[in-house]
């Protein structure tokens, strides 16, 4: 039986065609990829392009032009090519983990996070993945997980200097600061150029309080790149927080020469600037940082503390308006325009702004949280009981006290709480019912209010200034003590504070040196020191003379402090709680301020509104206190000659 031969089947055309079009799209997406590499990526883009319009389910096409997008920053259109390419093909991790590059550049932090999990799902060694995790967690701000996820990261990849680095990013503001360096020394015994990592390890290190090698980690860093602004800014301020504020203006000044418009940089060249008492070079560096950075809060605020230390009050109010436009909560703005407002006497709009004095971090005041309500003036006292209770320093006691007895005129019985050192000063007060002392039992009442809240409530202007008629005495035994103490008078006698709490805010510039005022003080007056606490520094200068009587320790309270007042025929003090208890009394007191005074000194007058005994003299310029003593000294040579002719 015969067979008859099978012919071969003839080449189908269709076939041929689609073939001869898979070769040519694949010849041109090897191209395609050759141009991308090689940082031709117009080249690139438009044969990719070329590709999806024969091919428009090409996903590797759609994915490399998305990752085109992402390097010329169209992340919008990066997602979507993407996204398309996920769709077609999703089993490839490079495509999530490149769409999480720009989902977190749109900040779109929690679909990045989700696109780097789907990533390390299909590939978990995927150690880049895990790093941009990691950034996008660390944005975030969870910061733990971004730890963790750097950690996998370097598990995968030890020498993944870049994730060494960023783990130790995350750790500092974690404030594991130990940790944070040994991260970074990691990262730059991978990679000894690494400058960011030498930059970020001073951060560490000088949150750390180890200023020095901050300053040194930065010099290496500004070593490696000698353009890297944020390096030299950041070592400007290390040395600004130890004092070298020389060597911190001209690091300032590196960094602005390598940026003009850091902004951040002329700001903190201001605050140097400020503590070297540049005052105007201050002004205008912040100034030159609000013209870079009109909506700069914190600049406008600090511009108005230096004009108001300059007096220039209208101004300074003006510049923390601004502040507190861009930023309606800003306590410090508030609480120094009041400041400013109240020094400038316009108490009306000063008390109300005062109040921000709890918020405020700097004053270090805390609200006390007692169920009774607080009394602003509002409810009527008469039949009640209300809790007066001192929130600063002594003087404050010893000036706002005198509210009591108008809180007493509404009808009211009053309790004012004051510190221990007080409690015998204020007994018997007029118009106090009860004195008790801060952190004992406190008896039942139904309203409070801090005695510094007292002129708010009592709408108190300049001239409703409740009177200070003498409402402290001197205790008449510990008086004939101390008479006895200074011996028979012979001459005038004055009494001198120099010095007051070391601790206070404002000290640096209140305070004076003894040495200083020794050689305006006049013979023929039988000097007192009514000092407590003398300082180191002005020790060797109150040895070496003895013409002033010190009674320091002997000195056991505020009564003590009073009854030796009370014997003075002039108390001359600096700004202090001495100048307060001299001024209650109704003593001749001359206060030496400085150029810029607190606000109860208002400015341009000699004699204060709140104790007709005080006369002030102010300095004529910043830190000028030779010319405060000089005529101190010339007033005590007509004082001297006073006496002597009632004599």
């Amino acid at each position: 039986m015969s067979t008859k031969r099978k012919n071969s089947p003839k080449p189908n055309a269709a076939t041929a065609n689609t073939n001869a079009l898979e070769a040519q799209v694949q010849i041109k997406f090897q191209q395609a990829i050759t141009n991308h590499q090689n940082g031709q990526i117009a080249q690139a883009q438009a044969l990719y392009e070329n590709i999806l319009t024969v091919q428009p389910r090409h996903f590797d096409a759609l994915h490399l032009l998305g990752v085109i997008a992402s390097q010329m920053d169209h992340h919008q259109k990066a997602v979507e090519l993407m996204s398309r390419a996920i769709a077609i093909h999703p089993g490839n991790p490079s495509f999530y983990s490149n769409r999480g590059v720009s989902l977190q550049k749109l900040k779109q932090l929690d679909a990045a996070v989700d696109s780097y999990d789907q990533a390390i799902r299909l590939k978990p060694d995927y150690a880049l993945a895990y790093f941009n995790r990691g950034v996008s967690l660390h944005e975030l701000k969870r910061l733990e997980a971004a730890v963790a996820s750097y950690e996998q990261a370097i598990d995968i990849k030890p020498d993944y200097a870049e994730a060494h680095a960023s783990r130790g990013n995350a750790l500092t503001e974690l404030k594991q600061l130990d940790a944070a360096i040994a991260s970074y020394d990691q990262a730059i015994r991978i990679k000894p150029d690494y400058a960011e990592a030498h930059a970020n390890r001073g951060f560490a290190l000088q949150e750390h309080k180890q200023l020095d090698a901050a300053i040194a980690s930065y010099d290496q860093a500004i070593g490696i790149n000698r353009d890297y602004a944020q390096a030299h800014y950041n070592r400007g301020n290390a040395l600004k927080e130890g004092e070298q504020f020389d060597a911190a203006v001209e690091s300032y000044e590196g960094a602005i020469s390598i940026q003009p418009d850091y902004a951040e940089a002329y700001a903190n060249r201001g605050a140097a600037l400020k503590e070297m008492h540049r005052l105007d070079a201050a002004v205008a560096s912040y100034e030159q940082a609000i013209r870079l950075k009109p909506d700069y809060a914190q600049a406008w605020y600090n511009r108005g503390v230096l004009l108001k230390d300059l007096n220039h009050l209208d101004a300074a109010i003006a510049s923390y308006d601004c502040a507190i436009k861009l930023q309606p909560d800003y306590p410090d703005a508030n609480w120094n325009k009041a400041f400013t407002l109240l020094l400038n006497g316009n108490f009306a709009a000063g008390w109300d702004l005062y109040e921000w004095r709890w918020i405020n971090e700097k004053t270090k005041l805390k609200q006390r949280d007692f169920s009774q309500p607080l009394w602003l003036g509002k409810e009527s006292l008469a039949g009640n009981t209300i809790l007066l209770h001192n929130e600063q320093g002594l003087g404050d006691a010893i000036q706002f006290v005198r509210y009591a007895k108008l809180a007493s005129d509404l009808g009211a019985r009053v309790i004012v709480e004051i510190p221990a050192s007080l409690i015998d000063l204020f007994k018997g007060f007029s118009g106090v019912g009860e004195v008790a002392v801060r952190g004992g039992v406190l008896p039942e009442f139904d309203y409070h209010c801090p005695l510094l809240s007292l002129p708010l409530a009592f709408n108190t202007d300049l001239q409703s200034i409740p009177a200070a008629q003498k409402y402290i005495s001197p205790d008449r035994t510990k008086q004939e003590y101390w008479s006895y103490k200074l011996g028979a008078k012979s001459k005038p006698r004055v009494g001198l504070v120099w010095s007051g709490n070391a601790n206070h805010t404002n000290d640096l510039n209140r305070s004076a040196l003894l040495a200083d005022l020794l050689p305006h003080l006049p013979s023929g007056i039988q000097y007192i020191s009514l000092q407590k606490e003398v300082r180191d520094i002005d020790l060797p200068a109150l040895e070496s003379n003895p013409n002033i009587m010190h009674m320091g320790d002997e000195l056991q309270d505020f009564t003590d402090t009073a009854a030796l007042c009370g014997l003075m025929d002039l108390v001359i003090s600096v700004d202090t709680s001495v100048a307060h208890l001299s001024g209650v009394l109704e003593i001749p007191t001359w206060i030496a301020l400085p150029f810029s005074p607190d606000w109860r000194w208002l400015l341009n007058r000699d004699d204060s509104p709140w104790y007709p005994s005080v006369k002030l003299y102010r300095q004529p310029d910043i830190k000028d206190w030779g010319n405060v003593f000089a005529k101190i000294g010339e007033d005590l040579l007509r004082f001297v000659r006073g006496k002597t002719e009632e004599n």
